[in-house]
């Protein structure tokens, strides 16, 4: 048994001009092209890249995720809440899945732990027996987990961030009733595994490979502190992949074409006490998983 706790060069004129505007407003910069403008980008783009080393120093969170699906025109979401512990990159997740997602009428929530190259599920229906745990290995899938789960979880969310391209800040709002700072832009997969943390980067390099682009576009959400408090990516994958709910195993989520997924997480309560308790060897099922 394995307990985990925690609580843990444009001209002088031209740069002038763009250096006022961003002293103006960082929204209405996007016209200019001297130096003032390329050092705020510069700063967006370092505030969101490092916003898993912020999580780390956080300590833990809880968190709540929703993964949107759209496939052939059919639209289906997957909520999820649960605790993780950023430091050692461990966590829990309650999720629902709707009967749209399991063709059945009620399912009874998925469990799911998470941690470094593995996820393991309880209440996965499909031919496994009540109360065992099914183990996935995470590097294994194409999409590195990143939705097949039915969540994205707020490591792999926030190490996707690495990889950050083209970041633009988008103003100030309010979230939980504290200021954060909003910015977009697009994920290069490729450049996230490289820069992920060593136990997430091979899970990441699946998903490199597995979805229908390099790019995936995200609006991040940051807190005075640097903390990752809300993150949306726009994921779209070929159906052999599989819809979010559907591992271990898959299906064709959408055989007319690809599969868009919407995945929101949003990170609160940090402070939060944490214990994740892996299963026993004799509790995970290694027989055969249904399909549909």
């Amino acid at each position: 048994m394995v307990v985990e706790r925690g609580r843990t060069g444009g001209s002088a004129a031209v740069g002038a001009a763009c250096a006022a505007l961003v002293l103006a407003t960082l929204a209405a910069v996007a016209g200019c092209s001297g130096p003032g403008v390329v050092a705020a980008a510069d700063v967006s783009e370092a505030e969101v890249r490092e916003a898993a080393e912020a999580l780390v120093r956080a300590g833990t969170s809880r968190v709540s995720t929703t993964v949107e699906t759209n496939s052939g025109g059919t639209r289906v979401t997957i909520r999820g809440t649960g605790v993780f512990d950023y430091g050692k990159r461990t966590g829990r997740l309650r999720v629902v899945l709707p009967s749209e997602a399991t063709g059945e009428g009620e399912h009874r929530p998925i469990v799911e732990l998470v941690t470094p190259g593995a996820l393991y599920m309880r209440n996965r229906g499909a031919g496994v027996p009540d109360g065992k745990w099914v183990r996935v290995d995470t590097t294994t899938l194409p999409d590195g987990n990143l939705v097949t789960g039915g969540a994205t979880d707020p490591v792999s969310a926030a190490e996707l961030l690495r990889g950050a391209r083209s970041v633009s800040f988008l103003g100030e709002e309010r979230l939980r009733g504290e200021t954060v700072r909003r910015y977009r832009g697009t994920v290069d997969l490729a450049a996230a595994a490289r820069a992920a943390d060593r136990m997430w980067r091979e899970q990441l390099a699946s998903a490199a490979e597995g979805f229908s682009g390099r790019a995936v576009s995200f609006d991040a959400y940051v807190d005075e502190r640097g903390r990752l408090r809300k993150v949306r990516h726009r994921f779209v994958f070929p159906p052999s992949v599989g819809t979010p709910g559907d591992a271990p195993g898959g299906s064709d989520g959408g055989r007319g074409g690809e599969v868009s997924v919407v995945s929101t997480t949003v990170l609160y309560g940090f402070g939060v006490p944490v214990e994740v308790e892996l299963p026993e060897a004799e509790d995970i099922y290694t027989g055969r998983i249904a399909t549909p």
